[in-house]
């Protein structure tokens, strides 16, 4: 008995226009999916951000690549020497990473440039130098009770809690944390935050 090959020419043309739309609905479909959970996990898991700028060296330097944490704080407060990713208050497609030091209720101040909190000298390793400029921290800032003051590593070229363009970061204003430096490859590691 001899065997009967099948090809395209055999198949009626409908079927063939059948088979080539399931297949672009298949893909479009696909391709929704894939966007629609991009978008889901930009949104709601984690963001690349990218440094900009000098206000967080030695921890941090220009053009570093982030990955920001954004599900971490949905669970818990932020706590102190967190590295922090908010908005500008001016422009708020900028988006700025500086370092928790005050917290919700606390009192902070510069005083000889060093970082005190409730009265007591704030001992962090972070800060490279002491700050010639204490801004609004000069006085005490009383933070109310979802504030945070925050500073750049690199204290005297950075533009933080001290002055009226940043002023104290309000809980809501918190987009997540930086987690991961993802660029450039020789640098990639989890940040310290505590």
């Amino acid at each position: 008995m001899r065997k009967k090959i099948y090809s395209d020419k055999d198949k009626k043309p409908e079927k063939i226009e059948q088979n080539k739309a399931k297949e672009v609905a298949g893909l479009v479909i696909y391709c929704l999916i894939v966007i629609a959970a991009m978008f889901l996990i930009i949104k709601y898991v984690g963001q690349r951000t990218v440094v900009m700028g000098h206000s967080m060296e030695p921890t941090l330097q220009d053009s570093d690549n982030l990955i920001t944490d954004k599900i971490t704080y949905r669970f818990r407060d932020p706590k102190r020497f967190d590295i922090i990713v908010f908005p500008f208050k001016d422009n708020r497609a900028t988006l700025l990473i500086k370092r928790i030091v005050g917290m919700p209720g606390e009192t902070v101040q510069v005083i000889d440039g060093n970082v005190y909190v409730n009265g007591y000298a704030l001992e962090d390793n972070y800060g490279n130098a002491v700050m010639t400029d204490p801004g609004l921290a000069a006085d005490p800032v009383l933070l109310k009770e979802d504030e945070y003051f925050v500073l750049g590593d690199n204290r005297n070229n950075s533009t933080d809690s001290r002055f009226e363009s940043v002023g104290n970061i309000h809980r809501s204003e918190i987009i997540g944390r930086a987690w991961l430096r993802v660029w450039p490859l020789n640098k990639l590691s989890l940040l310290k935050h505590q």
